[in-house]
């Protein structure tokens, strides 16, 4: 039996890399339980309201987030607070599928894009790998806002 999997981040700020990711990867961040976010309004403002209404401290609101593929197909991220900051290059890393089934230049120009776009969502570009076939069709690394490698593919 298969099973699904939940991708989890340590982050320092679990709300603005939650969205980061849900922009990123066309995914949704997930209503509090039991309420309906309008088209429109902000989720987070949504969560900030359901919190303060079950009793939770201001200072624990940004403790946790999560972004969830809305056809339920990728696995859900979810990202946690911790108080140390990233030290060290990632043991795992996500590779954010930009081009599938484009080669050579049309492929590069595709990865070149959604890069840009990432960059204006704040990802930082790291560097550029140019195709080398048989062995590798190219692709960019990147970082998210927290300096979380991962590379468009």
């Amino acid at each position: 039996m298969s099973r699904t999997i939940q991708v989890t981040f340590d982050a320092h700020d679990p709300e603005t890399l939650s969205r980061f990711w849900a922009a990123a990867l066309g995914y949704v961040n997930p209503p509090p339980p039991g309420r309906e976010v309008a088209p429109g309004q902000d989720v987070f403002a949504a969560w900030h309201e359901f919190l303060r209404d079950v009793g939770v401290p201001e200072s624990q609101w940004n403790s946790s987030s999560a972004a969830q593929d809305p056809d339920g197909d990728g696995p859900r991220l979810f990202f946690q607070q911790v108080p140390e900051g990233k030290t060290a290059k990632n043991r795992v890393h996500l590779d954010v599928r930009a081009a599938p089934g484009l080669e050579g230049e049309e492929r590069m120009a595709a990865l070149e894009a959604e890069c840009e776009r990432l960059v204006a969502l704040g990802a930082t570009r790291v560097e550029r790998h140019e195709p080398a076939l048989p062995l590798t069709a190219g692709h960019i690394v990147m970082t998210d806002p927290e300096g979380n490698e991962f590379c468009l593919d």
